[in-house]
């Protein structure tokens, strides 16, 4: 049997599961959430995933898919295994189906994006301009559970609408929510083509990377690299920073869950699958990191954490009202929002180095968890706050 839930998905299970109605066939249906009107002429900030979460899993429960998607990081949250029907379809009386049940999965997907939406400073028009991080992996994981990659309807390429009662009840694939009939949303206007990564059900066996044989047992052997182990039973920040950049890559299979800061086999078995993308085999794709491929996954080789106090106070007090994205001390700064991150405190996307305004609020917010108030909590870090945030995340602090 498939996976029920998506390796590598931030699981949300929201229970109230209920069956689908079989004698249909599998189906897809592709939703952006279109939770902002923007256009051309005035674009929009693109609201966080974070938030689409927070209201999926709380007042929008109602309405949930099973997955909330990121096209720009690749994050997913899943709230509905792929065996239960999800919420995010009109269902009138007046069908003759249970639209959110018709197929032996309907499986539900909510981009987050509108049209026009500003990330990061670049305007996109449609769903399929992002980056559309995360895609394979999401591709592959419907694929498993029967859902043949044809768009019964037509491909989405505008926001028309093109619903049919007989082609819905009786052809599987991908529907966009513009296709259902009883409904009357015309999202998505694009979706991405199905051009998944290797192994994934589209790519043919002669393209695929050689697997390992099956029955094999992962490799349980350690390496250092840069003074830091990677391996089976290796733990540390570096084993959370390579599983984070797997799943981002689209190489996060095996995780049931995490990833998490000690290596197991997991980590070992979507290493390997990285390895042979990168056109490795054999005894140099068995899922333990070199120098070499360590460093393309990255982009640097971690190394063992240290934190200048003086160096990220100067950071603090330079950063905020320097240029846009100015870095003092980026590395060292860069492993205090990480931590911070961790604790909670700061979106993922803004650890960059930069002890900008939105780090100041984050550390701010620390200092207050440490017990400090008032100008013993402005965001300026102290030695007590910041060696109290290294016991709790792993590095240590200098002067």
């Amino acid at each position: 049997m498939p996976d029920l839930w998506l390796p590598g998905a931030e699981i949300h299970d929201l229970g109230d599961h209920a069956p689908t109605d079989q004698q249909y066939p599998p189906k897809a249906i592709a939703h952006i959430t279109w939770d902002r009107n923007a256009t051309a002429a005035a674009p929009q900030d693109w609201c966080p995933y974070e938030d689409l979460v927070g209201y999926f899993t709380g007042s929008g429960a109602g309405d949930a898919p099973h997955l909330v998607w990121d096209p720009f990081s690749g994050r997913t949250a899943q709230l509905f295994p792929a065996d239960s029907r999800s919420k995010s379809l009109l269902s009138p009386t007046a069908s003759p189906t249970r639209t959110n049940r018709a197929g032996r999965v309907v499986i539900q997907i909510e981009a987050v994006f509108f049209p026009y939406c500003r990330h990061q400073g670049t305007v996109y028009p449609r769903l399929t301009d992002t980056p559309c991080a995360g895609w394979d992996r999401i591709h592959a994981w419907i694929a498993s559970w029967g859902v043949p990659d044809v768009w019964p309807m037509g491909r989405p390429v505008d926001f028309s609408s093109h619903r049919d009662e007989q082609v819905w009840e009786t052809c599987g694939g991908w529907f966009a929510h513009a296709h259902v009939p009883f409904n009357d949303h015309t999202d998505p206007g694009s979706w991405p083509d199905f051009t998944a990564g290797p192994g994934a059900p589209t790519t043919p066996p002669s393209q695929q990377p050689p697997a390992p044989p099956q029955g094999s047992t992962p490799a349980r052997y350690q390496t250092s690299i840069n003074g830091l182990p990677y391996g089976y039973g290796a733990q540390g920040y570096q084993v959370t920073a390579v599983g984070r950049a797997l799943v981002a890559q689209g190489f996060g299979a095996h995780y049931r869950s995490g990833p998490g800061p000690t290596w197991t086999d997991a980590d070992t078995e979507n290493y390997a699958d990285y390895q042979r993308s990168l056109g490795y085999s054999g005894q140099a794709a068995d899922g333990v990191p070199g120098e070499d491929s360590l460093r393309r996954l990255l982009g640097y080789l971690p190394g063992p954490r240290s934190v200048s106090l003086a160096h990220v106070v100067a950071a603090a007090r330079s950063d905020p009202g320097a240029e846009q994205g100015h870095r003092t001390y980026g590395a060292e700064v860069a492993i205090v929002e990480q931590a911070l991150a961790d604790e909670g405190l700061l979106e993922q996307r803004w650890v960059d180095g930069s002890f900008g305004s939105l780090t100041i609020t984050a550390y701010a917010g620390w200092q207050r968890r440490c017990g400090y108030a008032g100008a013993a909590a402005d965001g300026i870090p102290g030695r007590d706050s910041l060696q109290r945030l290294g016991a709790a995340r792993d590095f240590a602090v200098t002067d």
